[in-house]
């Protein structure tokens, strides 16, 4: 019966659900699971391997939980998260917090006219180039279909501009080909700071947000501060 369940449990239809599971739900699941499997009546080395399995499941799916299945980025259910306590630890200690977003300029009519496997292959070329650009300090996001944020810790609006400039480039730069076909991709970036003035996340995010906006609304392939 354990050998079936656990079958079960790592199935692919399993593993690639999209979680959405309260924070040290998880971990409250696995140790329960493990303490109830070590009261079985079974040889000590047959429960073990069942306590690794299981061990490996949840890790299998606190990952899923958090990252993007397709360009292996941390997902939006971890920029909530990681983004609500960063912008609790600026509010507090007032330490510089740059909050970034952009996306892929004219993605539609990549799809429209390449199908959507190119799409899906631009999405990973892109977040390759953002995890080569940005710090490792620095959260990647990919938050909705095109579109990405990047957390900027420790990094002033000013000083944000190097990296985006520098990845905004690179993007311009890429040279994709797909089905020996040229493909030209650029992004819009938006960013803004956190300040005394910002009262909340939803404040700071919409902030960013028409940073963003008005990246795209003045011709796509730039980057906009919001000051």
């Amino acid at each position: 019966m354990v050998k079936y369940v656990l079958e079960e449990l790592m199935s692919e239809d399993i593993l690639n659900f999209d979680f959405d599971i309260p924070d040290n739900l998880l971990d409250n699941i696995q140790q329960n699971i493990e303490h109830i499997i070590r009261t079985f009546d079974v040889p000590e080395e047959n429960k073990l391997e069942v306590i690794k399995q299981i061990n490996y499941m949840y890790s299998r799916t606190k990952y899923l939980s958090y990252t993007d299945e397709l360009t292996k980025l941390s997902n939006r259910r971890c920029f909530d998260n990681d983004f609500n306590k960063e912008f609790l630890r600026a509010q507090r200690y007032h330490n510089h917090l740059t909050l970034v977003m952009f996306d892929i300029d004219y993605f539609k009519q990549i799809n429209d006219t390449f199908g959507h496997p190119c799409g899906d292959f631009v999405l990973k070329e892109i977040a390759n180039a953002a995890l080569q650009t940005f710090r490792q300090t620095d959260t990647v996001y990919r938050t909705g279909g095109e579109e990405f944020c990047v957390l900027l810790t420790e990094t002033d609006i000013n000083q944000s501009l190097i990296p985006l400039e520098r990845f905004r480039k690179t993007v311009e730069t890429l040279g994709l080909k797909y089905n020996n076909q040229d493909i030209h991709i650029t992004v819009s970036i938006g960013a803004c700071q956190y300040c005394d003035n910002i009262k909340s996340k939803e404040e700071f995010i919409e902030k960013t947000d028409s940073a963003l906006y008005e990246a795209k609304n003045s011709g796509r392939n730039k980057t906009v501060l919001f000051k």
